[in-house]
Formats: structure tokens, C-alpha cells, sequence
């Protein structure tokens, strides 16, 4: 059975997920932005062995981690879309905007698209493309779990910003309603920050989306 917890990290308390396969103790991790030994230390309290880091999107929240934690553990770094290579490369400077412990830029192992899957110990997870946000935000979906991980597409109550280079309200609004609500009212969503939510919820109540 595929479960997962959530850490906030970094001053942005950026919500990275640690997916694992419950018998075997393998596990992926999404959007390691940053304070790596808190991230580890609950990765060994859970007794798991990880084996990859998925990425939704390269802001240094999310990001800023990357390179650091792939260096330590040999892991690959899997994601996001070729679009966001210009905030991976910026990671340095974003890092320094913004307060940040310096930040690495890497190249990840695989580049993901719209309608790619990723795998875990036997379990698929499917991913889509969903700019707006940012240029090659993607999401990763559990059909399994019933769960979505759309980094900082969708919040509860609200929406990704898209006042960031290369971001676009319209874009992301279409992400938001062609890509996540074919997954389903009942499918529940981790946001990048703050609680998770439902997309039946959001449709009904989200002033951003509602009605949608």
C-alpha cells in the first residue's frame, strides 16, 4: 500500500511529501526546498529508504534543497518539465533574494511531460503538465491513494501566483480545470503550503475556481 506525510520546510513552510510503499519501506520525495536534517530525520523515524526526489516545480521553496540531498544520497532527481529550466538555473539568485541558505542549480536525471508516469516500488503515479504557475509546473497524481500533489497549483481557498516571470493567470486557471478536475471531487490535493483540501471543495467554494 502506497502512503505518505508531509514536513513543512524552509521560512515559506513549504509542504514536501515523502510518498513510500508501506511493506518494502522504499520512498520518493517531493519538493525537498530545504532543512535537509529535519527532512531526514523523519525519513528515518518512518524506517525508509529513499530512493528518488520528484519535483513539481523549481522555485527555491520547493527546489532549493535539490542538489544538496542528491549529492548525499546518489538519488535521481526526477522532474520538472523542460520549462522550468530557467528558475533552476536562477536557483542561486533566488536563494540570495529571497534569504535563503545558497542553493545548488543540478540537471535533472529525467525531464517530465504531460501524460508520463513515475513509479515506486511497484505503484504508478500519473503526471501532468499544469503551467501557470510557473512555465513547467507538473503534478503528480495516485489514482491508487486517491491523491493529487500539485505543489503550488491549487491551494484551499485560493490559487498558485502568477505574477512570477513566465507566469500566466489564464494558463493556470485552464491547468486547474482541465488537468486536476478530471481527477475526480473526491480526489483530496496536497498544496505546496498550507492544508489539504478536496477538488470537489475547491470547485464549490474557492472563489478563485468555483463554478468551474
Amino acid at each position: 500500500m502506497l502512503r505518505y506525510f508531509t514536513v513543512p520546510v524552509t521560512p515559506f513552510q513549504q509542504n514536501c511529501s515523502v510518498v513510500y510503499d508501506e511493506a518494502t519501506r522504499q520512498a520518493a520525495v517531493i519538493d525537498p526546498g530545504g532543512d535537509l536534517d529535519t527532512l531526514l530525520g523523519e525519513i528515518d523515524r518512518h524506517g525508509l529508504r529513499l530512493e528518488q526526489i520528484w519535483l513539481t516545480h523549481a522555485h527555491i521553496d520547493h527546489a532549493g534543497g535539490t542538489a544538496e540531498l542528491a549529492r548525499r544520497l546518489s538519488l535521481p532527481i526526477v522532474g520538472p518539465h523542460p520549462e522550468d529550466q530557467f528558475w533552476i538555473q536562477g536557483l542561486p539568485q533566488q536563494g540570495a533574494m529571497f534569504g535563503f541558505p545558497a542553493a545548488e542549480t543540478f540537471t535533472p536525471t529525467r525531464w517530465l511531460h504531460d501524460g508520463d508516469t513515475v513509479e515506486l516500488a511497484g505503484h504508478t503515479l500519473h503526471v501532468r503538465h499544469c503551467p501557470g504557475h510557473t512555465p513547467g509546473h507538473v503534478v503528480f497524481h495516485s489514482p491508487e491513494m486517491k491523491r493529487a500533489f500539485v505543489g503550488d497549483v491549487l491551494f484551499a481557498g485560493s490559487i498558485g501566483r502568477t505574477d512570477f516571470p513566465r507566469g500566466d493567470h489564464a494558463t493556470l486557471i485552464a491547468s486547474i480545470t482541465q488537468r486536476l478536475w478530471p481527477m475526480g471531487d473526491d480526489t483530496v490535493f496536497i498544496p505546496g503550503h498550507g492544508p489539504e483540501s478536496t477538488f470537489g471543495r475547491e470547485r464549490k467554494s474557492n472563489p478563485y475556481v468555483a463554478g468551474t
